[in-house]
């Protein structure tokens, strides 16, 4: 019969109710007849005192005392106001006084990894002497490893920014659509795929739901979203790669300009970091404790740049680059902090990207050819969505494809769709554990990937 209160509701109007609570054992410290718990659920904590009196014996507070951290236990008693603010605790104006405990399931005494190390800032670390825990063995050990407030807190970002995105986009009239992982040709055109064995032949893992979503908007959606995983079989052990990961893509059609989906993405990604600050500042406060980050600046209409005003700015801070070489990864970044000390915001678009380095099916310019229909967007100077007007003429498509060497018999079912009447359509494909990371500040996305993937990690 026993009703179990969340310990994040644990506040000063609980005081002198008897309740009971579920949580796990973070700390303890025996002190002569008493027994300090911390007691965690996900990011919140609470201070829980079992002393030798009415309701617990000697015996009791010896139990208490003696239970492995990180055990599970269902904890009755009187929910106290402290005398004084409990440091480390997020319930700091009042402790529960034990009356009774029961073990629901109990840890291992040694732990691969000591929490408190695991949320301890690098740098705290470095100047006491003190323990942190690597990346490779938080990710050996990342169900320990989720169980820290700072990890709870970024995991509950990342699906707000699901969830703002879906309702965004619902909100706008999009609809949600689910596509094929399991694909006949490689998506984007090129040799980065996984190809897996499909009965008596070979099939691919799809690099992006592009070819579909396109299909969709033939087939008269004229606006669709989805999320779901994407593959990439690029040997790039970086900081912003991953083999696996979560993909928000979209796509519409467009009455006169391409620019009309543009700023239909821009907004998007406006809201959900709106939405962010509006929703989840505990969570952005929990991280920033042990990963500092200046506040996320955005502008309102997004600043948007053409390509060649970004190399412009570039040459101008000592840059060589050509007309149509694509952006380099420290050249996205000192762009990234050229934008903010000019526009003083960490979000852009750049537009008119040169056709070469880009996709088989974006649309070229129609005044110069060497230019594309295409644009990329970024955070923090990195890239977080490329995207672009489509081509939805089939001969016009045929050609591009075969300039990228791309089998027409692969594709065929994706050129036949433009044969029967497609709108000029546009969109684009977003990384979500890019852009969580990119919010926050931090700086890996595999902290921002539950379980990672990629060129040397499988497991767990």
């Amino acid at each position: 019969d026993r009703v179990l209160i969340r310990i994040k509701d644990l506040t000063v109007e609980k005081a002198d109710e008897v309740v009971w609570v579920r949580g796990r054992i973070h700390t303890s410290r025996a002190k002569g007849k008493q027994c300090f718990l911390v007691l965690r659920q996900q990011q919140f904590n609470i201070q829980a005192l079992v002393a030798v009196g009415q309701h617990a014996s000697k015996q009791m507070v010896k139990f208490a005392a003696n239970i492995n951290k990180e055990s599970i236990v269902d904890v009755e008693g009187v929910v106290r106001k402290a005398y004084q603010k409990i440091g480390g605790c997020t319930q700091q104006d009042v402790e529960l006084h034990v009356q009774r405990i029961y073990v629901i399931s109990l840890a291992e005494p040694r732990l691969p990894l000591q929490l408190d190390d695991a949320v301890r800032p690098e740098v705290e670390g470095e100047e006491d002497g003190r323990a942190t825990v690597n990346q490779d063995t938080r990710l050996d050990n990342r169900v320990i490893d989720l169980r820290t407030s700072t990890s709870q807190a970024i995991f509950c970002l990342q699906s707000g920014i699901c969830q703002l995105f879906r309702e965004t986009l619902i909100r706008k009239g999009f609809v949600e659509i689910q596509t094929p992982k399991i694909i006949s040709a490689a998506s984007e055109g090129g040799a980065n795929v996984f190809t897996v064995s499909y009965f008596k032949s070979s099939a691919y893992l799809a690099q992006s739901p592009q070819l579909y979503k396109q299909m969709c908007i033939c087939a008269d959606f004229e606006k669709v979203f989805c999320i779901g995983p994407v593959f990439r079989a690029e040997d790039s052990n970086t900081h912003r790669h991953l083999t696996e990961f979560v993909g928000l893509d979209i796509e519409m059609a467009f009455n006169y300009h391409y620019h009309e989906v543009v700023d239909e993405i821009a907004d998007t990604l406006v809201q959900i970091f709106k939405g962010l600050q509006e929703r989840f500042q505990t969570e952005i406060q929990t991280v920033n404790k042990q990963f500092p980050c200046e506040p996320f600046k955005f502008l309102e209409p997004t600043l948007r740049l053409e390509y060649r005003e970004a190399v412009a700015m570039l040459r101008e801070a000592g840059v060589e680059m050509g007309d149509e070489e694509d952006l380099s990864t420290p050249n996205e970044k000192l762009l990234g902090r050229l934008v903010k000390e000019k526009y003083d915001t960490d979000f852009y678009i750049l537009d008119k990207y040169p056709l070469a380095v880009r996709p088989f099916y974006t649309m070229p310019d129609p005044v110069n050819p060497k230019i594309s229909n295409s644009y990329d967007m970024f955070m923090r100077g990195e890239e977080i969505l490329s995207g672009a007007q489509r081509i939805h003429d089939p001969q016009l498509l045929t050609e591009r494809a075969q300039h990228h060497g791309i089998d027409l018999e692969k594709i065929k079912a994706y050129i036949d769709s433009f044969r029967f009447g497609a709108p000029p359509h546009a969109g684009g494909g977003i990384g979500l554990e890019r852009v969580t990371m990119l919010y926050l500040g931090l700086h890996n996305v595999r902290q921002t990937s539950m379980f990672p993937r990629d060129p040397k990690r499988l497991t767990p």
